[in-house]
């Protein structure tokens, strides 16, 4: 059915595992599994639940009759009732004690906070996975020069290993604030319609240890080391603004890094994947447009600008509950996780299948390398005898004379002829090709790409070494 909107971070960018996070089976089996641990908690202490009810509650987990659950929900306007009823509908003697002493938001936020550390795992994978192609990246390429550029005006050559190194340090640092939110990411828990536990007291005879022991058991099942300590009705929003925040330190350094990709590509250093029969343009047949980067980039720029959202949101609770929150957050928390899905998966794909030019990156720095070089030929003409103020002053009228030639007439760079014909330099050919020797240029370049793959990044890849390998197929 083509009649109706489709969201396209579905249907052309993200992969099929960040779907299912989202998708209405892994929530409302989320809500069963929730209500399944709230049961086997209450009957554990004490609370009278049969086994039979357990077992009816566990059989249904996920079969789950969405058409029911619509009728009742457009019937009730409760989408968390709706649920209850269509379970209670397929478990006929458990439907007494599905959602007992719980209020919506047990399952609602604690689902939320389950599909979000499931999403930042896959972001995880995708992440490792990233670091892993730019690491093969830097590997391959850590002597080839190439020239540096600071705003984007040609200034000392580096090589591209060393570049991909500033990516990739990026990278390593979102992959360290991702685990920190992962770490510290607990469950809502049980507390009740205003975090008081006051429902679940009552249901406890007034036993306060029950109702604390009653959320470790909960947060235990659903494999938590713990729940918040405090809440009102929903947990903290700030926790969304915190993850999202990850989410947009990510499309930060994937946007930086798309971005330089780009401009390599215009000064065909770079290219990104290219199909046999891929289109570039269909008016102009021989263009061959980075068009994977500039999703990267367009997708970064969406999830960057969602993160504000978290931050209102966040800002914006009432008390102890407003549902100012809710419509926002079905649509801002899986679309920033589908996006940076997307856009990750990408940029894995162009890092392992792009191409480098190295002798395009030669003739850029040949045409540079004159201006690059005269620091170190100024030292050798000292040496030579000459005064230092002098030959600087030589240099400056030269070089002038040279862009004169460059940018005016469309001519060579023709500074070196130009020294080479001035006494003052005492220059030869032979020692002039010593001096403008690239590998005297790139500094530590190279040793730094070694020393920052075998120091910081190989740790990582083994550390996360089960999740390399991943699937960067693009869908479109």
């Amino acid at each position: 059915m083509k009649d109706v909107y489709e969201n396209p971070l579905c249907a052309r960018y993200a992969s099929r595992e960040m779907q299912h996070i989202f998708s209405p089976d892994f929530k409302f089996s989320t809500w069963r599994r929730l209500w399944v641990a709230l049961a086997e908690s209450e009957q554990e202490l004490g609370l009278p639940i049969t086994d039979e009810q357990l077992d009816e509650l566990r059989a249904h987990i996920y079969d789950i009759d969405y058409e029911k659950a619509a009728e009742y929900e457009k019937r009730l306007r409760h989408d968390v009732m709706a649920h209850i009823r269509t379970y209670g509908d397929a478990c006929p003697k458990a439907k007494g004690i599905i959602h007992l002493g719980a209020t919506s938001c047990y399952v609602g936020d604690n689902t939320d906070i389950i599909q979000m550390r499931a999403a930042l795992l896959r972001v995880r994978k995708l992440l490792v996975n990233a670091i892993g192609a730019l690491a093969d990246f830097a590997w391959a390429n850590k002597d080839v020069p190439t020239l540096a550029y600071t705003h984007f005006q040609a200034a000392q050559p580096t090589t591209v290993g060393k570049r991909a190194c500033l990516w990739m340090q990026d990278f390593l640092m979102d992959l360290e604030r991702l685990e920190f939110e992962l770490d510290h990411l607990k469950l809502l828990g049980c507390k009740g319609t205003t975090g008081t536990g006051a429902s679940f007291l009552e249901l406890f005879g007034g036993d306060g240890e029950k109702v604390l022991a009653l959320e470790e058991k909960i947060a235990a099942k659903m494999g938590f080391a713990a729940s918040m300590p405090v809440s009102g009705q929903t947990y903290s929003r700030k926790i969304d603004a915190y993850v999202l925040n990850v989410l947009g330190d990510i499309a930060q350094s994937m946007y930086k890094m798309a971005q330089d990709l780009r401009l390599l590509a215009h000064m065909k250093e770079f290219d990104e994947p290219f199909e046999a029969e891929q289109v570039g343009s269909s008016a102009m047949a021989y263009k061959r447009n980075p068009m994977r980067c500039e999703r990267i980039c367009s997708l970064s720029r969406f999830v960057t600008n969602t993160v504000r959202n978290t931050a209102d949101t966040a800002s914006a609770q009432w008390l102890e509950r407003t549902l100012d929150d809710s419509a926002n957050r079905r649509i801002v928390l899986p679309e920033a996780f589908l996006a940076t899905d997307g856009a990750l998966t990408l940029c894995v794909n162009v890092i392992r299948g792009g191409r480098v030019y190295p002798k395009v990156m030669e003739k850029h720095l040949n045409e540079e390398m004159p201006f690059m070089a005269t620091e170190n030929i100024l030292m050798h003409a000292v040496t030579e005898g000459g005064d230092r103020q002098e030959l600087h002053e030589a240099i400056r009228r030269h070089s002038q004379a040279a862009a004169v030639k460059v940018k005016l007439e469309g001519g060579e760079n023709d500074l070196l002829d130009r020294l080479l014909a001035d006494p003052a330099f005492h220059l030869t050919r032979e020692a002039l090709q010593g001096v403008l020797d690239v590998k005297k240029f790139v500094g530590l370049a190279p040793a730094q790409t070694e020393t920052f793959l075998r120091d910081y990044i190989r740790p990582v890849l083994e550390k996360y070494a089960a999740d390399l390998g991943v699937e960067a197929e693009t869908n479109v």
